[in-house]
């Protein structure tokens, strides 16, 4: 077996591994990074972000192509199977792994495939894929392994017609309806895409809102959206069993209720993937999701080892893992790179998208914080009507004595870059985060970004 020593060791090559290994080897250290597959980019490469928003973009391109009157002059509306949009979210992972794979060259970081688990607090055991052992010994170690979609134990995954958000990439027809069960983030956004693709979506949410942790006019303007395009919400239901068949699948739910489709979608929960790691051997213990407990600094509770990305829970983003990664290891260098992560846009990409930051309506409410509105609705937007994207809104919540910014939520076409100018504003120290830089400002015309302005002008219209 050889042995190889490292200042750093990762775990992980997603966006969190990545972060981490990035920012160790720019400060100097000497670094490794194991990944259990053959190809950098973690399952937000290959399973995940990217290519659940590359399908997403090419859903949308399909729905703008069938529903632009201009488009008809050429011809009648087109169908498109599942599997025909799936190849050009398999073109852009293609390129995201190329990119990637630089990254390490450039900045000599070794790479080893293969499953990583420890031996002791220092020593990380790799089987590689031919079978052959190494053993890297490291003076601190970054825990960077993600998730995985959850499982319970009474549904067969293995049938044929019975998915997760892992293996719906490996869909090779398109139903005419699919039951997706879990109306979370990862839930929503599937039925967006299905939906666009002119499959019948029965969406079971166990919950009695959409996406309750939004603003909840943001929420059901997305609940409106759904309803009026083929995507029947159900609320507050739970599943009893799973029946899959040889032409479909049967949903039973506690309620009494029985869904029918030519397929199911579990999107209800993830779960860390840390049962391989061998954390048993180095007294590091995780919760009954398998995520792992750490402090601000990203420590666990061995003080050489981090942890970063999904395998640590909220808020499960990709953006915020390569932000977590980096403050890991800045830890680990003391560069001055470390920050905890908490100041985190949500960016949801259903269609249209949904982004937001900072308090909603009901969280202002309950604190008793006197704030107002401001909106834009994007029907009004030069740039939205040319662009033939009337659905959305941009809405602005301020403290109606200090117009201080309190929060951004924004549904719509642009939403997830929309809402990085308001962030950009709520972080600015004091008296600088204010309303009326919107209106002080002179934004490009037309833009989305001008909805700032429109939006700032109709709360401003709100003071007496």
């Amino acid at each position: 077996m050889a042995v190889y020593n490292y200042d750093v060791v990762v775990l992980g090559s997603g966006p969190a591994g990545e972060g981490a290994a990035m920012n160790a080897a720019k400060a100097g250290r000497k670094v490794a990074m194991v990944d259990s597959r053959r190809q950098v980019g973690g399952n937000c490469t290959h399973l995940g972000t990217i290519p659940s928003k590359a399908l997403r973009h090419s859903v949308k391109q399909i729905i703008q192509f069938n529903t632009n009157p201009m488009f008809r002059a050429i011809g009648e509306p087109r169908w498109f199977s599942f599997p025909d949009v799936l190849r050009s979210a398999e073109r852009v992972i293609a390129k995201q792994v190329a990119s990637r794979t630089s990254y390490y060259a450039r900045n000599r970081v070794d790479v080893f495939f293969g499953t990583g688990s420890f031996e002791d607090e220092q020593t990380v055991s790799v089987v590689c894929a031919n079978g052959a052992q190494e053993r890297l010994v490291a003076n601190q170690i970054v825990i960077a392994t993600g998730s995985r979609p959850y499982r319970p134990v009474d549904i067969d995954f293995t049938h044929d017609r019975i998915y997760d958000s892992d293996t719906i990439l490996g869909l090779t027809h398109t139903p005419r309806k699919i039951i997706i069960y879990g109306a979370g983030v990862i839930g929503c956004e599937y039925a967006s895409i299905f939906s666009g693709l002119g499959v019948l979506v029965e969406l079971v949410d166990t919950r009695d809102q959409l996406l309750s942790f939004l603003d909840s006019e943001i929420s059901q303007a997305l609940s409106y959206h759904f309803s009026n395009n083929n995507v029947m919400v159900r609320h507050t239901e739970e599943y009893e069993r799973v029946e899959g068949m040889e032409h479909g699948v049967v949903l039973h739910l506690k309620s009494g209720k029985k869904i029918k489709g030519d397929a199911l979608l579990w999107c209800n929960g993830r779960t860390g993937n840390t049962d391989r790691l061998g954390l048993e051997n180095i007294g590091v213990k995780t919760n009954s999701r398998g995520q792992i407990d750490v402090d601000e600094a990203y420590r666990t509770s061995v003080p050489n080892i981090y942890g970063a990305g999904d395998v640590i829970g909220w808020p499960s983003l990709a953006s915020a893992a390569y932000d977590q990664g980096r403050s890991a290891s800045g830890s680990i260098v003391e560069n001055g790179s470390w920050r905890f992560v908490n100041d985190v846009p949500t960016g949801i990409y259903t269609i249209p998208e949904i982004s937001s930051l900072g308090k909603n309506e009901s969280e202002l409410t309950q604190a008793k914080v006197p704030y107002e509105v401001g909106k834009a609705f994007f029907k009004g937007m030069a740039r939205a009507q040319i662009s033939d994207e009337p659905v959305g809104m941009l809405k602005i919540l301020f403290h109606r004595e200090t117009l201080e910014v309190l929060g951004v939520h924004c549904f719509g076409d642009q939403a997830s870059e929309i809402v990085h100018i308001g962030q950009a504003i709520m972080n600015q120290p004091g008296e600088q985060n204010t309303l009326k830089y919107f209106v002080n400002t002179t934004f490009n015309y037309p833009t989305m970004a001008e909805a700032y302005r429109v939006a700032a002008y109709d709360g401003l219209n709100r003071l007496f």
